[in-house]
């Protein structure tokens, strides 16, 4: 089948990464800006003859679903913007669409039934002004923009109406960037604005822009260079103040660290006394929290593979003296430390899961509770399913739109040793 050519086709579920399931001739379609039920005239954007699947862009809605509306984003669509998924849908369909995806995906590769509701979080506009960090394509032109889905080439844009107001308050968009491949621009909760910047192959020239932004560089290496400021964010969460070197994480929703750390919370339980482990602990935000709860008399140890969010979390946690922060991979500082003992184990990995090496090394401490933050459904139901061979099970799970309009979602999955 080549590229361009037209079929029609009938929209069965929701895939996992933002498309609908059709079929054609026996053949699997994907089709993003579809939704389950409509009858749309799907346009091929990759797949030869051969090929298991192709993918497609529903490009003339035949049927209409009752949930679909009208892109709120004159930049989403059939070859435009490929930074939102849903925003034909209605919020609520949205979060149903993720519910699906989660359940299936736990269904699949874990064999777990459960349903799943996901729930919204305060501190966006119907799914719009939330996302505090954006990462900015820089064109030939030198003009910024945002890329096509599965694709280089780079949509000029004159704003995005998921970048929360701090971000497009600094106006990346309406400047010039010689010499730069991208421009990272966050917004933090205190108000701190900070822009990082790729360069290319020539001399990078920098815009005039506000002295109170924080502008850093990156070197050779990749590592932010304070140009103007000092580098680093100021965010508030779990009633503290989190120390940000630029280009570390922080969840990109304002109301994520508060839903996280009161989920977490709750999960665990944690009792004065006790032993906590948090992995991939970034600047600290679960060990901070924990700490408190576990007091002077219980014990918090962070592991972190970065060192810059190391130090972040050094600064971030240096007034509770039950917090110990250990640098290095997870599971190399796992599996060199035998005498490592904890109650509760926290672990926020990144997209690719925890895996097999790691799921063993928790389940040998023996906690009484695991805790598990999760941003790709797939990865959590593989790794649900490496906990349950090793003895431990899921007992709840809670989902969070922390990404509206995207297909991304947020889970926090308990286990307990049964």
């Amino acid at each position: 089948m080549t590229a361009g050519v037209e079929i029609i086709v009938e929209l069965g579920p929701v895939a996992h990464g933002g498309s609908v399931v059709a079929r054609h001739e026996g053949r699997v379609v994907f089709v993003r800006h579809g939704l389950p039920g409509e009858r749309v005239s799907a346009r091929i954007t990759e797949g030869a003859d051969d090929a298991r699947y192709w993918r497609a862009d529903a490009v003339e809605i035949l049927r209409a679903s009752p949930d679909r509306v009208t892109a709120p984003c004159r930049y989403a669509g059939p070859g435009r913007c490929g930074g939102c998924d849903w925003q034909h849908a209605t919020p609520e369909a949205q979060r149903r669409l993720k519910a699906a995806v989660v359940e299936e995906q736990l269904r699949r590769l874990a064999g777990v039934e459960r349903t799943v509701v996901v729930e919204p979080v305060p501190g966006d506009d119907a799914g719009l002004g939330w996302r505090t960090r954006v990462t900015y394509a820089v064109g030939d032109d030198d003009r910024a923009g945002l890329r096509r889905h599965r694709s280089h080439e780079i949509v000029p844009i004159d704003t995005c109406l998921i970048a929360h107001p701090g971000v497009r308050s600094v106006g990346v968009e309406e400047r010039g960037w010689p010499g730069v491949t991208s421009v990272a621009a966050t917004a933090s909760g205190t108000g701190d604005q900070q822009l990082i910047v790729e360069p290319g192959q020539r001399d990078v020239e920098l815009p005039e822009l506000p002295t109170d932004v924080s502008v850093s560089i990156l070197d050779e290496r990749g590592r932010p260079q304070p140009h103007q400021g000092d580098g680093t964010v100021t965010e508030v969460a779990a009633g503290r103040r989190w120390r940000v070197s630029g280009g570390g994480f922080w969840q990109v929703h304002p109301g994520a660290a508060d839903a996280l750390v009161d989920a977490v919370a709750r999960a665990v339980a944690a009792r004065p006394g006790e032993r906590v482990l948090d992995l991939y602990s970034g600047v600290g935000l679960f060990a901070g929290a924990l700490a408190a709860q576990v007091g002077p008399s219980g014990a918090v140890v962070a592991v972190e593979g970065d060192r810059r969010a190391v130090a972040d979390a050094r600064h971030n946690l240096a007034d509770l003296p039950q917090v110990t922060v250990e640098s290095g991979p997870v599971d190399r500082v796992l599996s060199r430390a035998g005498d490592l003992a904890a109650d509760i184990v926290v672990l926020d990995p990144p997209r690719a899961g925890a895996k097999l090496p790691v799921v063993a090394e928790i389940s040998r401490l023996r906690p009484r509770v695991v805790a598990y933050v999760a941003c790709d459904p797939a990865a959590l139901a593989r790794d649900v399913a490496t906990f349950a061979a090793h003895g431990y099970e899921l007992t709840d799970l809670r989902a969070f739109d922390l990404f509206p309009m995207t297909h991304h979602v947020e889970c926090v999955a308990t286990f307990h040793d049964h």
